[in-house]
C-alpha cells in the first residue's frame, strides 16, 4: 500500500484499490490524466497502451459503486435513489406495514450526499416520492386513484421532503458527539476541527469568498451548529469500560424494582417510614417542570431530608430543554447535596423517571451526558470514602403527587423564568425535538390544502372535539386504531378518502356503473351514506355487526365526526358505510 501512495502521489491523479474485487480507480480533472495515471501505475495491464494512446475502446461507466453509494459523472445520484427506493419498497412488501421504522433508513441511506440546502435534488425527491406512494398503497390496500396525501396520512409516513429535513436537521447537532480527532471533524469549519488535521478541501482552509459559494452538507453544519450549547466527552475517563460506577460499584447502586401499574401509595408510605426511622439516610426529592408556554424556560427543584427534617432546597432554570433534561439536572443536583451531608450512608432519591435514574449513572454520550459525568464523580468519590455507602433511587409517579415529591414538584412550579434575549442553554435532544415539532407542524399546514389531501376526504375528529392531525408517531393516529385488522382499515380508508366503489366515485372517474343510491337518491356519495341514507339501516346493518364488535373493543374512545359530536351515531354511520359492500383489495 506504500508502494501504492507513492506511485499516485508523482501522477496528478488519485487511485483507489478495492481489496475485495481488484478494481482500480482513478480520479482526476481529466479523462487522459487517467488512462495515464492507470498506464503508469501497472503497464502490465492487456490494454496499458491502449490506455495510454487514448485509443481504447473501453468507456466510463455511468456509475460506480463505493462503499455503498453509487457515483454518477454529475454527481446527481440518481442511481444511488433509485437503487436504495426500490430496496426499501422490497422490504416493505416482505416484512410488511410494520417494518415503516426499518425501512426508513434503508430509503434515506447517503442522502447527506444529495439533499443540503441549495442542491439540485427534484429527480432524487421524485424517485422517493414514487416509492412512498406505492408503499402507502400496497401496506393500506387503497384504490390506486386516491391521493398521495391523504394516503401518506392514514400511514402515518411524514411526506418525503419533510422527513429529510427532519433528518438533515438532527444530523447537525449530532457532529458535536463526534470525539475530537474524528476523520469527518478534517472537513469541518475552524470552530469544529478540535484536533484534527484539516482535510485539503477543508472548509476551515476556504476563503471567503469561497464559503459563500460552497453548498454542502459541511457548510450547513458550519452554519447551525453554533445553536447547541452542549458539549459532549466520547472518551470520558469516567466512561473507560472495567472503570465505570456500574463496573465498580454495581452492588451499591440500587434501582426500585417494583411493578410500576401496582398501587405505589402504601408501598412509598412504608419505604419512606421506615426510611425517616433510619438517622444514617438522607431522603432527595427532584423534580423538573418545561411549561407549556415557549416563554418560559424549564425548571429544575431538588429538596433533601432526614428524618422529617428538611436540610437544602434549591430550584434553578434549565434553559431550553426537555422534560428529561431538566429530570436529570434535578437528579444530579440532589446527588450532588446529598453527598455532602455529614453521617449519611444511604441516600434514597425519589423520582418520577427510572429511565433517567439509569441514565444518571450512565456515561455514554447522550443528552446530558455533563450531569451523567457529574453524578459519576461525586458518587465515586463518595463510595471510596466509605465501603457501607449506597444510594437508591425509587420511582414516584407524578400524579400521585406524594409526600416529598409532591412538595418538590410545587416547589418547581412556582419557578417562572421568562425566556429573555441572551442566550441560553439548549441541549442536544432539545433541538431534535424543536426539529421534529417543526416538520410535524408543517405537514399539518399542508394537510389542510385540499389539492393535497383530496377534496373528499372525511374530517375527523378526536372524542374532546380536536380535529385529527397527521402524525408519524405510533404508525399515525388512524393506521394505530385499526392496526388489529388490516381489512377493516383498508375499508376505514377507502371510505375516508372517498375513493370506494359508490356513485360519486363512479361519476368521477367516469365508469359505466350507476351513480344513484340504493334509497332513491340521485347521487351517492360518502356523505350522502353516512348521514343522509333512509336505507342504511334496513340494507347494510347484519353485515358490519361483528366489524362494529371489534372495532368498540380495540377502540372504546373511538372518533367523532364533525357532524356528530358525541361520536356514537357517528360510529355506527361509519360502520354502515365501511360494509356497504365488498370493500376488500380484491
Amino acid at each position: 500500500m506504500k508502494l501504492f501512495y507513492i506511485k499516485a502521489a508523482l501522477l496528478n491523479t488519485m487511485l483507489l484499490s478495492f481489496v475485495d474485487d481488484g478494481t482500480i480507480l482513478a480520479q482526476s480533472k481529466q479523462l487522459d490524466d487517467n488512462n495515464v495515471g492507470l498506464y503508469t501505475y501497472n503497464p502490465s495491464l492487456d490494454l496499458g497502451y491502449a490506455l495510454h494512446t487514448g485509443t481504447s475502446p473501453l468507456k466510463p461507466k455511468t456509475y460506480w459503486r463505493y462503499l455503498g453509494f453509487y457515483f454518477d459523472h454529475r454527481l446527481t445520484f440518481h442511481e444511488h435513489v433509485r437503487y436504495y427506493a426500490t430496496k426499501a419498497f422490497t422490504t416493505v412488501q416482505a416484512i410488511g406495514a410494520s417494518s415503516i421504522d426499518c425501512v426508513v433508513p434503508i430509503a434515506t441511506y447517503g442522502y447527506c450526499l444529495w439533499y443540503f440546502n441549495g442542491a439540485r435534488n427534484k429527480g432524487a425527491m421524485n424517485q422517493l416520492k414514487w416509492m412512498q406512494r406505492k408503499a402507502a398503497l400496497w401496506i393500506m390496500g387503497a384504490f390506486r386513484t386516491s391521493p398521495t396525501g391523504s394516503l401518506e396520512a392514514l400511514a402515518g409516513l411524514i411526506p418525503v421532503h419533510l422527513m429529510l429535513k427532519k433528518l438533515a436537521t438532527r444530523a447537525v447537532y449530532h457532529v458535536a458527539t463526534l470525539s475530537d480527532t474524528h476523520p469527518l471533524r478534517s472537513m469541518m469549519g475552524e470552530g469544529l476541527l478540535k484536533r484534527a488535521e484539516p482535510h485539503a478541501r477543508s472548509a476551515a482552509l476556504m476563503t471567503p469568498a469561497m464559503l459563500g459559494k460552497v453548498k454542502s452538507t459541511v457548510m450547513e453544519v458550519d452554519e447551525h451548529i453554533h445553536t447547541l450549547t452542549e458539549s459532549f466527552k466520547p472518551f470520558a475517563p469516567e466512561a473507560r469500560p472495567g472503570d465505570r460506577l456500574l463496573d465498580r460499584y454495581a452492588d451499591r447502586l440500587h434501582f426500585d424494582k417494583r411493578n410500576p401499574p401496582q398501587d405505589r401509595h402504601p408501598y412509598l408510605d412504608e419505604l419512606i417510614a421506615n426510611a425517616r426511622a433510619d438517622p444514617l439516610t438522607a431522603l432527595a426529592a427532584t423534580n423538573g417542570s418545561v411549561p407549556q408556554s415557549n416563554q418560559y424556560q424549564a425548571a429544575s427543584a431538588a429538596i433533601i431530608y432526614k428524618g422529617h427534617r428538611e436540610l437544602e432546597r434549591t430550584h434553578y432554570v434549565s434553559g431550553r430543554v426537555t422534560a428529561p433534561d431538566a429530570e436529570l439536572n434535578a437528579i444530579t443536583c440532589a446527588v450532588h447535596l446529598a453527598v455532602k451531608q455529614a453521617n449519611c450512608q444511604h441516600i434514597m432519591v425519589f423520582t418520577d423517571s427510572m429511565g433517567l435514574a439509569h441514565k444518571a449513572v450512565d456515561p455514554s454520550v447522550h443528552s446530558g451526558q455533563a450531569f451523567s459525568l457529574s453524578v459519576c464523580r461525586a458518587l465515586q468519590e463518595w463510595f471510596e470514602a466509605d465501603d457501607l455507602r449506597c444510594i437508591t433511587f425509587i420511582y414516584v409517579p407524578s400524579a400521585l403527587r406524594w409526600d416529598i415529591h409532591g412538595e418538590a414538584h410545587k416547589y418547581v412550579t412556582k419557578l417562572k423564568v421568562r425566556v429573555g434575549r441572551c442566550k441560553m442553554d439548549n441541549s442536544i435532544d432539545a433541538l431534535r425535538s424543536q426539529a421534529a415539532h417543526s416538520v410535524l407542524d408543517s405537514w399539518s399546514s399542508t394537510f389542510q390544502d385540499p389539492t393535497y389531501r383530496g377534496s373528499e376526504f372525511l374530517e375527523l375528529q378526536w372524542p374532546d372535539g380536536r380535529p385529527i392531525q397527521p402524525s408519524y408517531l405510533n404508525g399515525g393516529p388512524w393506521l394505530s386504531t385499526f392496526r388489529h385488522s388490516i381489512t377493516e382499515f383498508t375499508r376505514v380508508c377507502q371510505c375516508i378518502t372517498g375513493h370506494a366503489p359508490i356513485g360519486a366515485y363512479y361519476h368521477r372517474f367516469k365508469i359505466n356503473k350507476p351513480h344513484s343510491c340504493t334509497c332513491g337518491a340521485a347521487f351517492q356519495s360518502h356523505q350522502h351514506i353516512l348521514f343522509c341514507c333512509c336505507d342504511r339501516y334496513s340494507v347494510h346493518y347484519p353485515h358490519f355487526l361483528r366489524d362494529i364488535a371489534l372495532f368498540m373493543k380495540y377502540n372504546p374512545k373511538a372518533f367523532g365526526f364533525n357532524r356528530d359530536p358525541s361520536g356514537v351515531g357517528s360510529l355506527l354511520r361509519v360502520g354502515l358505510f365501511l360494509l356497504l359492500e365488498d370493500l376488500s383489495v380484491n
